[in-house]
């Protein structure tokens, strides 16, 4: 699964003008981090439905999203981000973890959304991740929070998870090895490595990162408040909506975001009704989340709706095996859910970009 890219490096490609341009741009499409991704996703599971613990899939899936960060890097400088990224991982999925095997209630699980907002943010902002959203550690912790775990599970799915973790590092640095090995075709082969994470060791005191999180906060206790006062089964839906749809701190603050949110889910949601409502065996989950996730890493720098024709499948058969509830609805709750957060999402926006307008309008001119 990925985010919405809201980077301005050099690796987000242009964006062709025509089929033919779009075909020879094929290199361009991160289809190294596209393979790289869909391998650290679709192994894992491989090795746990032969193993016969399926009910662990969700966390080798949510640790093998750790090679969705460090893309476009140097491997010296990516090894770095991606050991940043896999702590951020465990840390949420052992974090929820810990909330559903003490069966944490409503408030002191909101308590741990919080913190993970708060810290996912400060941790992106001060090392550069790139997708510089918290997204993935908001969705591990919600998730993960939800599944029933008996205390004595809690070490192991952790382990299952910091394996998933350390296989997506392996393949994420694995280009280093093949790029060795053809250092003469290196330039003709692979994509330009031009990223370098913005380090800010004083982003705790950045007043737009504080902006971002205070954000998030609000978007989060809103829509997941009304998520739970209209009684709907999922409400995570929604907070996650809230997060993937703010910009983080210093971008542009954007309302289209909002609505490829909720037109492009609605899109997916009809297509992942086709796929999940007849029954599919195992094989053909593990089908749909590798698919899903190779194709949301190829379109998602390029069309966040179009992308989501992927992401959704994806998301949503992740949480079905996370927690196997009646499909329908699964998909009514996600539709309506993200809905509900892009709405917040878009009203915290509008307001926040009217407020610095009307702050930069009041700010004295510059004299020569």
């Amino acid at each position: 699964m990925t985010g919405p890219h809201h980077d301005d490096s050099a690796d987000a490609p242009a964006r062709p003008e025509s089929l033919r341009q779009w075909a020879r741009s094929v290199r361009a499409l991160d289809l190294e981090v596209a393979s790289r991704a869909t391998l650290a996703m679709v192994v894992p599971l491989i090795v746990l439905v032969i193993a016969g613990r399926v009910d662990w899939a969700v966390y080798a899936t949510f640790g093998g999203m750790t090679a969705l960060f460090g893309r476009g890097e140097p491997y010296r400088l990516r090894a770095r981000s991606v050991s940043i990224a896999a702590v951020g991982m465990l840390g949420s999925i052992g974090f929820g973890l810990v909330m559903a095997a003490i069966g944490a209630p409503l408030a002191l699980l909101t308590l741990g959304l919080m913190a993970v907002i708060v810290l996912g943010v400060l941790l992106i902002s001060s090392t550069g991740l790139f997708p510089g959203t918290p997204l993935f550690f908001v969705f591990a912790y919600t998730v993960c929070a939800q599944v029933p775990t008996e205390p004595g599970d809690v070490l192991p799915s952790l382990l299952v998870g910091a394996a998933g973790a350390a296989f997506a590092w392996l393949v994420t640095m694995s280009g280093w090895a093949v790029r060795k090995a053809a250092p003469e075709r290196s330039a003709a082969l692979f994509k330009a490595l031009p990223r370098r994470p913005r380090i800010n060791r004083a982003a705790y005191r950045d007043r737009l990162v504080w902006l971002s999180i205070a954000q998030m906060l609000v978007g989060v206790l809103v829509a997941g408040g009304l998520a739970i006062l209209a009684g709907i089964g999922h409400p995570y839906w929604a907070v996650v909506s809230v997060v993937a749809v703010l910009p983080p701190p210093g971008a542009r603050h954007s309302t289209s975001r909002a609505f490829h949110r909720i037109f492009g889910t609605v899109a997916g949601v009809v297509l992942t009704a086709l796929i999940l409502l007849p029954g599919p065996p195992m094989w053909v989950l593990i089908l749909v989340i590798g698919i899903g996730q190779f194709g949301a890493e190829i379109l998602v720098g390029r069309h966040y709706g179009a992308a989501l024709l992927f992401i959704t499948p994806l998301a949503l058969t992740v949480s079905h095996l996370a927690s196997p509830a009646s499909v329908s609805e699964l998909l009514v709750d996600r539709v309506v859910e993200t809905a509900l957060g892009g709405a917040v999402a878009l009203v915290i926006v509008v307001i926040t970009r009217a407020g610095l307008a009307r702050a930069a309008a009041r700010r004295p001119a510059p004299t020569g």
